[in-house]
């Protein structure tokens, strides 16, 4: 392994810092989307809304306090503020503007905290093919080299074969390193999206229950 990255040259070296980036943050993100991936969030939800009907604002904010993830940051911040005016007694308008606007606020930060990363294997994704390339480029500019040496003086044999081994090896591992980037941000894409559809529901949720129940 360690002689088929000496001969795919010094591009080999990025290309290895892009991997490891890029399996360093594929790992965060594995275990980031688990842990909210084991949050019952139909549960919670549906605890929390009983709660309110019961009138114990108190009880469902313990079990957002209680519960991880970022669907329940969101109930949390909404449900705080809900509390807090509702003890000022402001009326049904001004709670379900007031609390959405909350929601929308924490929604955003908690989105920002599910995509934290997404980005690097974006880059990875992008940066690894050309890097490649540019390693096909540089090997073949070897290879002509050799071919060129070799016309002249009859050898050069070995350093044509280099520039192809060369070429062929930095292709590879920037297609490769590409797919082990862009794979992973698709499925990590496809579970932030159902994250942001979960938060958006139960804002929705709360702030229907706060124009119903006043």
């Amino acid at each position: 392994m360690i002689e088929t990255l000496i001969k795919g040259g010094v591009l080999m070296i990025p290309l290895v810092l892009c991997s490891l980036a890029a399996l360093a943050v594929v790992f965060d993100r594995w275990v980031a989307f688990r842990q909210n991936g084991k949050v019952d969030i139909k549960s919670l939800r549906a605890k929390v809304l009983a709660h309110l009907k019961k009138g114990s604002i108190s009880a469902a904010i313990e079990d957002c306090e209680t519960s991880r993830g970022p669907v329940a940051a969101v109930m949390l911040a909404g449900l705080r503020s809900y509390s807090h005016l509702k003890a000022k007694g402001e009326n049904a308008e001004t709670m379900r503007l007031v609390v959405g606007e909350v929601m929308q606020d924490a929604s955003a930060q908690a989105m920002s905290a599910v995509n934290n990363r997404l980005d690097v294997l974006t880059t990875v994704g992008t940066a690894a093919p050309l890097l490649g390339m540019t390693g096909t480029v540089t090997g073949m500019i070897a290879s002509f080299a050799g071919l060129a040496q070799a016309g002249s003086s009859g050898g050069g044999g070995g350093a044509v074969a280099s520039g192809i081994a060369e070429a062929l090896i930095t292709t590879a591992a920037g297609l490769l390193i590409a797919l082990g980037a862009v794979i992973p941000q698709s499925l990590f894409s496809r579970w932030s999206d159902g994250i942001e559809l979960e938060i958006d529901e139960t804002s929705a949720e709360l702030v229907e229950y706060i124009l119903t129940a006043h």
